[in-house]
């Protein structure tokens, strides 16, 4: 059996993969969504995006139920993420002050950042469980190099000089 470890080093590779030569940002998010969401399905119940538009965190690409369409800056566990600009542990998320309950089956939760070419927040990778305490030090290490190989895509395709 796979370690943890093991299967985030596999899906470094392959959403490393999912966005080489790509130009699709949409079809980007919703695949690498899809690679997280399928790598842990005993435990990532809610895996996607959040980008900021127009002043919120507006929904993007993602697998699991419905969910919220804007989250506002430093509201929930997402919009606190974005304001903290740094990943979110949240071991019961009806303990979180503010928690945005898009879904009543959500129980813990990871927010990570992703920036921009000059660090500002272009979105966040939110993924819940319905599981209490299901994420750790391993999640963030893994899910953080996962929103830099995004953040690195999503930079070239909207700043890449080369580009026409």
């Amino acid at each position: 059996m796979e370690t943890k470890r093991e299967k985030y080093e596999l899906l470094c590779t392959q959403v490393q993969e999912l966005v080489r030569g790509e130009d699709n940002m949409t079809g980007v998010l919703a695949n690498v969504a899809a690679a997280l969401h399928d790598a842990f399905p005993e435990v990532f119940f809610w895996t996607g995006f959040y980008l900021v538009r127009d002043g919120v965190l507006q929904l993007g690409p993602f697998q699991g139920p419905v969910a919220c369409y804007r989250i506002p800056y430093g509201k929930g566990v997402c919009g606190s993420a974005w304001k903290k600009r740094h990943t979110l542990i949240v071991d019961d998320v009806e303990q979180f002050p503010g928690h945005i309950a898009c879904s009543s089956l959500s129980r813990s939760e990871i927010v990570v950042p992703v920036r921009g070419i000059h660090g500002e927040m272009i979105g966040v990778m939110d993924i819940d469980s319905k599981e209490l305490c299901s994420f750790d030090k391993t999640d963030q290490e893994y899910l953080e190099k996962i929103a830099a190989i995004v953040a690195d895509f999503v930079n070239n395709l909207y700043f890449c000089t080369s580009k026409t």
